[in-house]
């Protein structure tokens, strides 16, 4: 560009031939005639490159790429793959460095059809959100577990809320949209979704699914309506901006592997991560994600009064190892309800085992094949059957717990070196039992103070206990503050009113 300009403007300074312009700027005459006659040099010819070779294969490469739109996904072909059809079937001399450049080119050019063009959407305030589920890892008391990020995401401001759970289970997917609304403080108008079994039993022609009967029931508790996206990766833009999320929020706030002391610590560490993205601003918009949820809020729908009880109620019977097996999970039940049936209600985060509307059992909802066992449900029997106290699962989850602590251990091996394995095993799961009728702490501190004085008696752990207790009653001597309860004696002299109004 910068030659053609001095050419043209030696020529029209200085009047300088062809020729001469050539000698002095280094090019051809060609060149000089191009430089006069236009001041933008002529693009350059892009050759037309032929592959002799590869040439009388491509209608055969072009079949196979055809029928392969018609094949299950995992089953077509890779490039590696028809470069090795071309040898074995049709003794072809072409590389396969060949081969794959031109299956390259094929599927780019046909890659992008007027159906794959994507349209610019525009989000009406409160109008609608997204939901979809991911995976995440972390570290939760020492194991590293892959857990299910549940992620609502308000389609105009931006705005989500993200909480994990163990699983994808229905009551999870119901628990994430009712702590979303409450999150939010009202309801979007309709919500986007793929195909998950915890709303979809099965899904038909076109838009049409057949919902389960829990996800219409929320749908008409809080008044929204729902949107199913196309199967597949074809329909992942339909909801592209949660898909995005999931992703966005894994690599930004989950970077490196949290490390955490429990589920609850986890989500509450998403929690301030959700309001630090606050402060974040989407593309080349102006204004941030909480100033642009500022504006949305008031034109969320409000909320019911009641809450959505996303719980369900199922029947189970307790085995002969004092479980109920829900979810494909086992729950300890105390050790009188062996053999009979119990309620069971499935929460997102805890499983409550029911006698009638009494709750005789509540525990953290565990994973698949996981074992959830409380000591306390086993004690009656263990004070028949001390001898299986040592090997006990039950005892192992207590001590992975921490509530079978140090000072528990302690008591144990002293009662057993001084009353014997029998009964000092004995003696400990009478002061497991106090455990019913007091706190841990007072009941920890009492076998500590027991200790401390030499002795392994229930009685004097269970009197040190309770004076660790700062509800102890103060005591009041017989005769002593009773004028508090003193009354004036009964009298019937209004009687003789009602006598003389006769």
């Amino acid at each position: 560009m910068k030659v053609f300009e001095e050419i043209r403007r030696a020529r029209e300074r200085e009047g300088c031939s062809i020729r001469e312009l050539a000698r002095r700027f280094g090019v051809h005459r060609r060149d000089v005639r191009l430089a006069l006659a236009c001041p933008v040099p002529p693009s350059r010819k892009k050759p037309e490159r032929v592959s002799p070779k590869m040439d009388r294969w491509k209608p055969v490469v072009d079949r196979w790429l055809v029928d392969d739109r018609t094949a299950p996904r995992k089953q077509r072909h890779t490039a590696r793959r028809v470069w090795q059809r071309l040898v074995d079937e049709h003794d072809a001399d072409v590389s396969e460095g060949t081969v794959r450049r031109y299956v390259s080119e094929v599927r780019r050019r046909g890659e992008i059809g007027l159906g794959d063009v994507m349209v610019p959407q525009h989000h009406r305030l409160g109008d609608e959100a997204e939901v979809d589920f991911g995976t995440v890892t972390a570290r939760v008391a020492g194991v590293v577990l892959e857990v299910s990020i549940f992620i609502m995401r308000l389609s105009a401001s931006g705005k989500s809320f993200a909480r994990v759970y163990l699983s994808e289970a229905q009551e999870v997917f119901l628990d994430g949209h009712v702590r979303a609304f409450n999150h939010f403080d009202g309801t979007p108008g309709r919500i986007r979704y793929d195909n998950l079994k915890a709303a979809v039993q099965k899904v038909l022609k076109g838009r049409d699914r057949i919902e389960s009967a829990r996800f219409i029931a929320l749908r008409s508790h809080y008044g929204f309506d729902s949107f199913f996206c196309i199967p597949g990766i074809q329909g992942s833009h339909e909801k592209g901006g949660v898909e995005g999320e999931v992703g966005r929020f894994r690599r930004r706030h989950l970077v490196p592997v949290p490390s955490v002391g429990s589920m609850t610590e986890l989500n509450d560490l998403l929690m301030q991560a959700t309001d630090k993205d606050d402060r974040r601003h989407i593309a080349a918009r102006r204004i941030s994600v909480g100033e642009h949820f500022a504006l949305e809020a008031p034109t969320l729908k409000a909320l019911p009064a009641e809450t959505f009880d996303i719980t369900s109620v199922s029947s189970h019977r307790a085995d002969r190892k004092s479980r109920v097996s829900v979810r494909c999970c086992f729950y300890s039940v105390p050790v009188r309800y062996v053999g009979r049936r119990v309620d069971v209600r499935v929460g997102a985060d805890t499983i409550e085992i029911l006698d009638g509307n009494i709750v005789v059992a509540r525990h953290v909802r565990g994973l698949h094949g996981e074992e959830i066992l409380a000591l306390d449900h086993y004690l009656e029997v263990l004070a028949i059957k001390p001898g299986a106290l040592p090997g006990a699962t039950a005892l192992a989850r207590a001590r992975a717990g921490g509530v079978f602590t140090d000072a528990h251990q302690r008591f144990w091996d002293i009662a057993r070196h001084r009353l014997g394995d029998r009964d000092g095993t004995r003696a400990l799961i009478e002061v497991l039992l106090l455990h019913r009728s007091m706190p841990a702490v007072q009941v920890t501190a009492g076998i500590e103070r027991a200790l401390s004085a030499g002795s392994t008696d229930v009685n004097v752990v269970a009197i040190e206990a309770r004076r660790t207790s700062e509800a102890v009653a103060a005591v009041i001597p017989i005769g002593e503050g009773l004028h508090r309860f003193d009354r004036p004696t009964p009298s019937i002299a209004h009687y003789d009113q009602l006598l003389e109004a006769q």
